[in-house]
Formats: C-alpha cells, sequence, structure tokens
C-alpha cells in the first residue's frame, strides 16, 4: 500500500532509502551535516546509471519536514524498479533530505534557521534584504514569545490580506529576507551546510548528462492532494509547451506574478541548478503536493518557529507545534498518501518518457 512507504522518522527514512539503495547497486556517496543533536545527520545520494545518459534527479527533504514526502517517492520508486528491469537508457540520481536537520526536528528550516529554498543565490548575490513590507510584518510573523492556542491568528490573517491583498502579503512573507535571522522565511547570512555540500558536488552526480529533468519534491502548498508542477522562469515559450505535453496542460505552472503560487522565491535550488547548468538541458520542476489551506499552514510554520525559538524547554508546546507541522505538510490521511505515491510515480514516469523521445 501506498502509506507504507512513509518512515516515521528521519532515522528510519535514511535506513530505509540506504538499505533499498544498495541492494540495488546503487553507488551511494554521504555527506554530513553538523546540526548539534545526537542522531548523526546526513545528506545521501544514490545514483543507478551510467555518467553519459539523460538523466532524471529526484530531491528530497530541502524544507526538513516535508522530507517525508519526497522520501516515501523515492521509496516507492526503489520498489518499483525492483520488481521491474532497470531502465538502461536513463541515469537516476536520487537526493535524499538536503536538509537532514530539519527532517530530523520536524522543523521546515535547517539548523542555523535557514529556508534552504531562500538561501541558493546566484552570481554574486549578497544575502541581505527584506521583500517589501517584511519588516512591517515581523511582529506578526515572528512575536518573541512562544506560541499560544489562544492568540487570534486567522483574525489577524484576514485583516492583512483584506489590507493588503493574496499576492502582495505572501511576496512580503515568503519571498525571503536577510534581516531576521529568527524569523519564518529567512535565507540565511552565507551559503548553507547544504548549498555548500550541492555546490561541491553536484556536478559529479550529474555526470556527463546533457539532458537533465529534475524533480524537487515538496508539500504544502496547494489544493488538498493534488500535484501542481512549478517551473522556474526560464520554462518560456517553446520549451514551457514541452513541459505541457509531457505533464499535461492543467498541471504545470510558472513561477511568475500570474502563477498560481502567490509569489516568487530568491536563493531557490532550481534557478540556482538551471543557471549552474546552464550549458545543458537542464529542467528543473518543483512538484508540490497540496494540503491544507495556505492560513493554516503559515499558522503551523510560525507556531513551530516560535515554538525553536522560545519554548524549548516546555515539551508540550514544542511537540503539539510539531505535530501540526507535521500534519501540515505530511498529512496522516490515508488517501492522501496512497494519492500522493501514485501522483509522484506517474511524474518519475513522464519524465523518463520525456528523456527518450
Amino acid at each position: 500500500m501506498g502509506d507504507s512507504y512513509f518512515s516515521a522518522t528521519y532515522a528510519e527514512a535514511r535506513d530505509r532509502f540506504l538499505t533499498k539503495a544498495i541492494a540495488l547497486g546503487a553507488a551511494i556517496e554521504t555527506y554530513p551535516i553538523v546540526g548539534g543533536v545526537s542522531d548523526p545527520l546526513m545528506i545521501d545520494v544514490a545514483v543507478i546509471g551510467d555518467r553519459h545518459l539523460p538523466a532524471v534527479v529526484i530531491s528530497s527533504g530541502v524544507h526538513g519536514v516535508e522530507g517525508f514526502v519526497g522520501s516515501a517517492i523515492q521509496l516507492a520508486w526503489f520498489d518499483r524498479i525492483e520488481s521491474q528491469q532497470k531502465p538502461s537508457n536513463v541515469r537516476f540520481v536520487l537526493l535524499h533530505a538536503l536538509n537532514p536537520y530539519g527532517f530530523a526536528c520536524l522543523r521546515r528550516f535547517n539548523e542555523d534557521n535557514v529556508d534552504l529554498n531562500r538561501n541558493f543565490l546566484v552570481d554574486n548575490s549578497h544575502y541581505f534584504g527584506s521583500p517589501a513590507g517584511y519588516d512591517l510584518l515581523n511582529g506578526f510573523l515572528n512575536p518573541p514569545s512562544p506560541p499560544s492556542r489562544f492568540e487570534p491568528f486567522k483574525l489577524l490573517a484576514a485583516w492583512y490580506l483584506l489590507r493588503h491583498g493574496k499576492k502582495s502579503l505572501m511576496q512580503a512573507i515568503a519571498g525571503g529576507q536577510y534581516e531576521h535571522p529568527s524569523g519564518v522565511f529567512f535565507g540565511g547570512k552565507n551559503p548553507s551546510q547544504s548549498m555548500l555540500v550541492v555546490r561541491e558536488h553536484v556536478g559529479y552526480w550529474i555526470g556527463e548528462s546533457q539532458r537533465v529533468v529534475h524533480l524537487d519534491v515538496h508539500s504544502g502548498l496547494g489544493r488538498y492532494g493534488n500535484c501542481k508542477l512549478l517551473l522556474t522562469t526560464n520554462a518560456q515559450g517553446a520549451r514551457f509547451d514541452g513541459y505541457t505535453r509531457t505533464f499535461g496542460s492543467n498541471s504545470v505552472d510558472l513561477t511568475d506574478s500570474n502563477s498560481v503560487v502567490p509569489y516568487f522565491a530568491t536563493g531557490a535550488l532550481g534557478e540556482w541548478m538551471e543557471h549552474r547548468f546552464s550549458d545543458r538541458d537542464y529542467r528543473f520542476i518543483t512538484a508540490e503536493f497540496g494540503t491544507y489551506d495556505s492560513v493554516r499552514v503559515l499558522a503551523a510554520i510560525r507556531a513551530e518557529n516560535r515554538a525553536h525559538h522560545y519554548a524549548l524547554n516546555h515539551f508540550e508546546i514544542c511537540r503539539s507545534s510539531k505535530d501540526e507541522l507535521l500534519e501540515c505538510f505530511c498529512p496522516r490521511d490515508l488517501k492522501w498518501r496512497r494519492r500522493v505515491i501514485a501522483s509522484g510515480l506517474q511524474l518519475i514516469d513522464q519524465s523518463v518518457t520525456s528523456l527518450c523521445q
């Protein structure tokens, strides 16, 4: 059953990932991350296929707690090829838990409170500044106190939505900020450990593949149980048409002002990867599996972040905030989980088909 691929902890997910990868004869690379916790934190990479072949890359856990979904899809794919003949004309690169600290500690952010999907700045970009409006919202987003169940968050959020509009408000909140280290959606002051690992080793992982489809698995944004494929701003014109032919016109969306996503994030992994491999046909796709409404999800992110900074000595507060965060990004609903697995495997199949045409 599809729900059996969802692990209970990061350690379990990692063990299952490595066990399956080794059994299938994958080449394994492991990179430690220092996170101040007792259990080892690792970014694990499994590669199957020759270096010169077209490649499908499947990455999980950029946003920590979302790794439960990405890891489950990776495990399901391992089972798929274990029961069938391994593809001989495509190289597979599976990146497991790019943010192992967040995965292990049930956080969306990393060991330095950094949102990894705001940390991958290209060229000579610097880690400073905030979206217009974030500073004014800082007191609402990041109160210097533990979360409280009696706070009228939904009423406050509704007031801000009416005042600013959804797109403007979400851009201010989630676009990526570099001025408030304890705040939500903090992009860091310098490259993170995970970013440095990717920057140093991604050329080796991708090998000589000239054509690449990269599926980066996320959750928490969009309609419940629905998968939306978000493309980078490079996917214009004929290239966008190619995505719609492969995945369906109702499945793909550009991350621009007209997108279903109400903000554009600076420092996103996808823009960085396509820039890094600009000499190749590198197609980066964010696979977003929807869960609950955006107000509930933001409330969960905000509450967990407050608990992390101001309630570490209060077990019940921390536990309840993490339980809600996990539910918002990996619902316990078995139907949701089975649907995600089926959709994830279909996306991988469609990616393989597009590379073989």
